[in-house]
C-alpha cells in the first residue's frame, strides 16, 4: 500500500528524503532504490575501505583502485537491500525504519530482492575479474555474513547478534588492503578487529534510546533481553578492549607516531564517554538519554577520525 508523502517529509534513517508521491501505483524512483542501499551506512563502509587501500604498502593503478572501491560500495549496497527485503515487516513496526521504501510500499519486496542480488553478484564478479579473486571472495563472505548470517540467523535469535554480526561491517578495510596487495597480513586483520570491537558499543548506544522499537517487534537486542544496566557495563567493557587494540597498528610497526597518538587520544575520549554511559541509570521515562546519544554520535566520528589518521600517517611517512 503506497503512502502519500510531502516534499518536506523528514529524512529516512538512511539519510535519503522520502520521494514525494501523489497516489497509488507510483513507479519507484531512483531515490527509493538509493535508500535501499543505506547510503549513510555505506559512506562509512566506503571510507574505511579507501583507508585500507591507501594504508597498504603497495600502490595500484587509480582505475583499479576506483574499481575496487566501487565494488565494495555496490556489494555493501546489495547486502543492505537484501537486509531490508528480509526485514520489511519488522521495519514497518519500528518508528525509526517505518519510512523506508519497502514498509511504505514504494518498492515491492521482489524488486528489492532482485535489486540486492544483482548488486551483490555483480560486485563480486567485477571484483574478481578486475582486481583478484581473493578480494572477491572476501567481499562475497562479507555480503553473506550481513545478509544471511546476521540478518536471517543472528538478529532475531540472540542478544549477541551485534557482537557476532559485527564482522559484517569490519570487512571493508581488509578488502581494500587485499585489493592493493593481494594478501592478508597482520595489519589488515587489526583493522578488521578494530571495527569488530567498535561495533557493539556503537550500536548498543543506539539500542539504549530506541529500545522500545526493538521490544515492539520482538528483536532480542541486548537492552531488551539483558536490561539496560548489563548493556551499559558491556559498552564499557568493549571500550576498554578497544583502547589497546586501536593503538596496536602502531605497536607492530604498521603505522607511525601520528596514528599512534591520534588513536590513543580518540580512544581515551571514547572510553570516557562509555564510562559516563555505564555509570548512570535512566532517570525515568522522560530521560532524554543525552549521554547515550552523545556516545553514539561520537562513535561515528571516532571511526572516521581513526581511519583518517591512518591515511595521514601513511602520507607523511
Amino acid at each position: 500500500m503506497n503512502q502519500t508523502l510531502t516534499p518536506t517529509a523528514p529524512l529516512t534513517s538512511e539519510g535519503v528524503a522520502p520521494r514525494a508521491t501523489t497516489g497509488a501505483n507510483v513507479p519507484a524512483g531512483w531515490q527509493d532504490f538509493l535508500a535501499l542501499t543505506k547510503p549513510r551506512v555505506m559512506s562509512l563502509v566506503v571510507f574505511t575501505a579507501i583507508c585500507g587501500l591507501i594504508a597498504a604498502p603497495e600502490r595500484i593503478h587509480p582505475v583499479l583502485a576506483f574499481t575496487a572501491i566501487l565494488c565494495i560500495a555496490v556489494g555493501a549496497g546489495g547486502a543492505a537491500a537484501l537486509n531490508q527485503w528480509w526485514e520489511a515487516d519488522l521495519d514497518a513496526g519500528m518508528k525509526r525504519t517505518a519510512g523506508r521504501p519497502l514498509p511504505t510500499g514504494r518498492i515491492g519486496r521482489t524488486d528489492a530482492r532482485d535489486f540486492g542480488m544483482a548488486l551483490a553478484g555483480g560486485s563480486v564478479f567485477l571484483m574478481g575479474f578486475a582486481i583478484g579473486w581473493l578480494a572477491a571472495a572476501i567481499l562475497a563472505v562479507s555480503i553473506v555474513y550481513y545478509a544471511v548470517i546476521y540478518t536471517i540467523w543472528l538478529k532475531p535469535r540472540t542478544p549477541q547478534n551485534i557482537v557476532i554480526g559485527g564482522g559484517a561491517g569490519a570487512f571493508p578495510p581488509l578488502i581494500g588492503w587485499v585489493a592493493a596487495t593481494g594478501e592478508i597480513t597482520m595489519m589488515p586483520i587489526l583493522l578488521f578487529a578494530i571495527i569488530f570491537f567498535w561495533t557493539p558499543p556503537h550500536f548498543w548506544a543506539l539500542a539504549l534510546f530506541v529500545k522500545s522499537d526493538y521490544a515492539k517487534v520482538g528483536i532480542p537486542m541486548m537492552p531488551v533481553v539483558a536490561g539496560e544496566r548489563s548493556t551499559r557495563r558491556q559498552i564499557l567493557a568493549y571500550a576498554l578492549l578497544l583502547l589497546p587494540l586501536s593503538v596496536a597498528p602502531w605497536w607492530i610497526g604498521g603505522a607511525g607516531l601520528v596514528y599512534g597518538v591520534s588513536a590513543a587520544l580518540l580512544s581515551l575520549l571514547f572510553l570516557a564517554l562509555s564510562a559516563r554511559v555505564a555509570l548512570r541509570e535512566r532517570e525515568g521515562p522522560e530521560d532524554t538519554m543525552k549521554p547515550e546519544k552523545q556516545l553514539f554520535a561520537y562513535s561515528v566520528i571516532y571511526l572516521f577520525a581513526l581511519f583518517a589518521a591512518l591515511v595521514v600517517d601513511r602520507m607523511v611517512v
